[in-house]
């Protein structure tokens, strides 16, 4: 199967895709569940209150600067700036929340660099000096390091508002992963979780893992990303761990063998905000990046690139693949019947070469 980037083709051609994919592995699935929008609606739309999910979207782009980013934001959602240095700015009071807007460099963005040059015997203390230095870092560092623009948690609903935002960026020239070789810039979505309980985050995380390697295809996700810590797969033995039917944790268990196999936050999909949300004590005690991992009930899916400066892309195109995965998790039987064609197929290599031989002969 041959997926495309644009999302004009990619719009017609999804749906059919995914429905094939769905009646393949015993799921049904009605085409009214896509929105008007392009965006596919959860299978599960509330979180465990009563509410709509909430979803935050997280985009590193280049070729704007702060600034243009800030407009692109108030020109659809309002609100005002706040500058705090040129690394750091924020766009509050507005209709959704507020939106972060920074470059993906902790030693800009804490200043430690100012650190290194006082051990340097360079003391550029604050004010103009140090304000026109860091005009120039910021410039400069703008070549490899992202700009970012961390929305505010929203209903999912609103998702076509952000994908405004995304418009005026591509508008303003913002460039993405596909534009340099330096570019391993992403999209990340935190999606609410529809429930926390260790049942249903466990059917997330099978079906994530028995989707990995169709939304690596999806996605067509970037040399320069796949060769960054950032998003390796998961360990082939927590994967067989994890789909073995006998498997049926509690949260503790959950949490446990999650840290004593993987305690890492560097995976295409990230759980450990949403494992430190539902026991903080127990995952910042294990050796993870504790400095990075902000609890909070939700998935965090950073597998995407972020394709902003190709035209026919949108942000429908990352949240319709993760609606594949979560499809499966709502479908008990279609779950359960991978989960045993994975474990009946051979690991590693082999089991790689038995996937796409089966394509061909298909």
């Amino acid at each position: 199967m041959v997926f495309c980037r644009g999302y004009s083709n990619f719009g017609h051609g999804l749906w059919a895709m995914l429905l094939g994919l769905f009646q393949s592995a015993g799921i049904s699935l009605s085409e009214s569940t896509q929105a008007e929008s392009g965006f596919v609606a959860p299978p599960f739309r509330n979180n465990p209150r009563g509410r709509p999910r909430k979803v935050g979207v997280e985009l590193e782009v280049a070729g704007v600067a702060p600034e243009q980013m800030a407009e692109a934001v108030m020109a659809v959602v309002g609100g005002q700036v706040e500058r705090s240095s040129p690394f750091e700015s924020k766009v509050t009071d507005t209709e959704l929340g507020d939106f972060r807007i920074e470059l993906d460099a902790d030693v800009l963005k804490n200043r430690g660099y100012q650190k290194r040059l006082e051990e340097m015997g360079i003391d550029i203390g604050e004010g103009e000096v140090r304000d026109n230095l860091e005009q120039v870092i910021s410039r400069v560092a703008g070549l490899v390091v992202p700009l970012e623009l961390v929305g505010p948690p929203v209903p999912w609903t609103q998702l076509p508002r952000l994908d405004e935002i995304r418009k005026k960026l591509h508008e303003a020239g913002a460039r993405g992963t596909h534009s340099s070789p330096f570019y391993a810039f992403g999209l990340h979505l935190n999606i609410e979780a529809s429930s926390l309980a260790a049942a249903s985050i466990l059917a997330v995380l099978r079906a994530f893992l028995l989707r990995y390697e169709w939304l690596m295809e999806a996605e067509d996700v970037d040399f320069s990303r796949r060769i960054t810590p950032y998003v390796q797969p998961y360990p082939e033995d927590y994967v067989r761990y994890v789909l073995d039917p006998g498997y049926r944790p509690d949260r503790k268990r959950l949490i446990d063998d999650f840290l004593a196999f993987t305690p890492t936050r560097n995976r295409p999909l990230d759980l450990l905000p949403l494992l430190a949300h539902l026991d903080e004590e127990r995952v910042m005690a294990a050796p993870v990046e504790k400095d990075l991992i902000k609890p909070r009930p939700a998935w965090h899916y950073r597998l995407p690139n972020c394709l902003i400066d190709e035209p026919d892309w949108s942000l429908a195109v990352p949240w319709n693949h993760w609606m594949a995965v979560e499809e499966l998790a709502s479908q008990p039987a279609a779950l359960k019947t991978e989960c045993r064609r994975y474990l009946d197929t051979p690991g590693g290599i082999r089991r790689w070469l038995a996937e796409r031989l089966q394509r061909f002969w298909s």
